[in-house]
């Protein structure tokens, strides 16, 4: 009898349960159709081998996508060409004006009225992106008056070719209007390495101290992928998370434009795997050059031997090949 009675309770309670979880479960569903597919990995991306110009990814290249502190590589570039010109020196003073001490986000703590070497600021901007000392060079560099500063900003990024581009601050903090493309930001990339290639050296730089106040690059690569030494990472919520990046390897310089990761770890490990790529392409077609060479007569001097074609890496999904940014997920490797 009490037997009975314990199966009969057994019964009931999962009688009471069993609508409950179907409940759940169709919850589940409609809010999951709700949400609708998940986001891109990336937005766009443009992988280049430095040396030779050659694009070996792309993805969405001419997408327009706010850049973020990538800004900042317009506002170095100028500096540079300043100091290469002769304008200003790595030593001058910068005042810092009562609206650079105010620009918010990333800072390196200036404080209004100080006057501060303007190498110092150019490593403030490359290494953790200061705000307040973008706003301050391109106030010292626009005689006073940053949006002349813009102004030679876009007017750089027109005789580049950067077709796609419109900068309306020198340090990337949201504005309307103000847009790029991986395409464009690959073109400014170049033309900035190439002219200022001891941009590097401080680019490089994992952290950098100024007011007593360390600060981490946010480049996660330059801790850990093989050849990294830069150059700029960038945020805002319009964009998602931006990175250029390079790396050299056995005298090849790969260079990537990453736009719209996700998360800053996305940025980071699919930046890697696009590297990745770009140098296992670079490899492969030296294998091939290298067994082309190798090819020798028969012994009877009639037809000549016929080396196997080189294989793409079989460490490069099948669908990466076709060149689908959302595929990337497949790891190249652990890292």
């Amino acid at each position: 009898m009490r037997y009975r009675r314990i199966i009969a309770v057994v019964i009931i309670l999962l009688l009471l349960l069993l609508p409950s979880a179907a409940l759940a479960k169709a919850k589940k569903a409609r809010v999951k159709a709700k949400q609708g597919p998940p986001a891109p990995i990336l937005k766009s991306a443009v992988v280049v081998n430095h040396n030779t110009g050659a694009t070996l990814f792309a993805e969405n290249p001419d997408q327009m996508i706010p850049p973020a502190s990538l800004t900042k590589i317009m506002t170095l570039y100028l500096a540079f060409e300043d100091i290469q010109q002769g304008k200003v020196r790595p030593t001058d003073l910068v005042a810092v004006s009562g609206k650079a001490y105010a620009t918010k986000g990333t800072t390196m703590f200036l404080e209004k009225g100080e006057k501060v070497p303007l190498v110092e600021l150019i490593k403030g901007i490359a290494v953790f992106s200061a705000n307040d000392a973008s706003q301050a060079v391109a106030e010292h560099l626009g005689g006073g008056n940053a949006a002349e500063f813009v102004a030679r900003m876009n007017l750089k990024a027109r005789e580049l070719g950067m077709t796609r581009s419109r900068f309306i601050n020198p340090h990337g903090l949201p504005a309307k209007g103000q847009v790029t493309t991986a395409r464009d930001m690959m073109k400014l990339s170049r033309a900035y390495m190439d002219r200022f290639p001891e941009c590097l050296t401080i680019h490089s730089m994992r952290e950098y101290t100024y007011h007593n106040k360390t600060q981490r690059n946010r480049n996660r690569l330059l801790a850990h992928y093989p050849g990294a030494d830069g150059i700029k990472t960038g945020f805002v919520c319009a964009s998602g998370y931006n990175i250029i990046a390079t790396a050299k390897r056995d005298n090849v310089r790969m260079l990537a434009v990453v736009l719209g990761a996700r998360t800053p770890k996305l940025r980071a490990s699919e930046t890697e795997r696009l590297l990745d790529v770009g140098f296992e392409k670079v490899n492969g077609s030296r294998k091939q050059a290298a067994v082309k060479e190798e090819i020798q007569p028969d012994r009877d001097g009639g037809s000549f031997s016929k080396a196997e074609p080189s294989a793409v890496p079989s460490s490069v999904p099948a669908s990466l090949q076709a060149g689908r940014i959302h595929v990337l997920i497949p790891s190249l490797g652990s890292r």
